[in-house]
């Protein structure tokens, strides 16, 4: 019988080996566009090597401002990689509450709240399938990594996609989504009001060497970045 993606989300997550790096595991929302220009991820890391698991929203306005809501504070969270590329990093309550087998919903505060209900394709299982049987160690060297980004941007249909580089702040990172599900159907209120419907953004939006893609995707796996070296790398500040 097939696994849903609730079953294996809310299994025992650890963390992965790799005391020479900053490692990070779980799941989230790559990210969702849309049509309106709005555009949402979610990252759910449970296992944090920096610090208490988290969990995250980002959140891109119309007009191409970023902001990151986090559970902690932004030296602990995504806001230590990205934050030069934001106009705002905060630390809010966020809850990520399972409502069926594929479908969740995520709330900040009275901020945001947005329904997801993931569905299958051909594409995300093969990936899944692929991500399943090749070794760890493989999926962290750069050159598997620049493949995979090569084949997964027009296979999945999420634009360009990038699975190492640079982030904002200096730091190298490479992501290990080991497993896929495209986001099927999802709504979200933004200060009350509906963003309207999911839908790829005019311009394809990136932050560092990191690609957002231009579809709803959902992931789990790894994400690995440069140790934090106050001498070479920009401060969890935004804009920094």
């Amino acid at each position: 019988m097939t696994e849903s993606p609730r079953s294996i989300a809310e299994s025992d997550i650890k963390l992965p080996p790799g005391a020479d790096r900053e490692r990070f595991s779980g799941y989230g929302v790559m990210g969702m566009p849309f049509a309106s220009g709005h555009y949402l991820a979610l990252r759910h890391f449970p296992a944090s090597s920096v610090g208490a698991g988290y969990d995250a929203v980002w959140y891109r306005n119309p007009a191409g401002e970023w902001v990151i809501y986090s559970s902690v504070a932004p030296e602990a969270s995504c806001a230590r990689y990205f934050s030069a590329a934001l106009v705002d990093a905060r630390v809010a309550d966020i809850s990520v509450t399972w409502t069926g087998p594929s479908a969740f919903t995520v709330e900040v505060g009275d901020d945001i709240v947005w329904d997801l209900e993931l569905g299958r394709s051909a594409a995300t299982a093969a990936m899944t399938s692929l991500g399943r049987m090749m070794p760890a160690s493989w999926r962290q060297r750069p050159a598997v990594l620049a493949l995979m980004s090569r084949v997964a941007g027009p296979a999945l249909g999420v634009g360009r996609v990038r699975l190492s580089g640079t982030s904002p702040n200096g730091q190298w990172f490479r992501a290990d989504p080991r497993m896929l599900w495209p986001v099927e159907n999802g709504r979200a209120r933004i200060g009350g009001i509906d963003i309207g419907p999911p839908g790829p953004l005019a311009e394809q939006a990136k932050l560092g060497d990191f690609w957002l893609p231009q579809r709803g995707m959902f992931a789990v796996g790894e994400t690995y970045f440069e140790p934090y070296d106050a001498t070479r790398h920009q401060a969890a500040r935004p804009g920094a």
